[in-house]
């Protein structure tokens, strides 16, 4: 079983050059027309994929949460990118470091970086339990 969140763009081009290029996603596939291939993009242990178009109503509520290394370098990177910086990173109350940017059409992108002694890098299994 898979899953893979699915965005269609009104300009499916510049947002897969942003998805691919900008923010550096690896290409899972491609599918298609070869002159404007459907993309699939890796996302951590997701996919996204980038194919058809959608109506120019706005950018709906979808956003999307990518776990980077270090998020105050990919801020520089992708300011320098001319990409539309909606927060600059700033640790929350739950610990995160958080950044928030937007693609082509707007989608909210949270990009996220889990310091090291955050609970999400410890392993929370009982190490008793997992003698046996």
């Amino acid at each position: 079983m898979s899953s893979r969140v699915i965005l269609r763009p009104t300009d499916p081009g510049k947002s897969q050059v942003f998805y691919r290029d900008t923010l550096g996603l690896a290409v899972y596939r491609e599918f298609g027309d070869p002159k404007d291939p459907g993309l699939v993009f890796f996302l951590g242990n997701g996919m996204l994929e980038v194919s058809g178009r959608r109506d120019a109503e706005g950018p709906g509520r979808m956003e999307l949460w990518i776990q980077v290394r270090d998020v105050r370098a990919e801020h520089r990177r992708l300011e320098e990118a001319g990409v539309q910086i909606l927060r600059a990173p700033q640790q929350e109350p739950w610990g995160l470091v958080e950044m928030w940017i937007a693609d082509p059409d707007g989608v909210r992108i949270v990009l996220v970086e889990v310091p090291a002694d955050h609970p999400l890098r410890r392993d929370q299994r009982d190490p008793a339990a997992m003698q046996g």
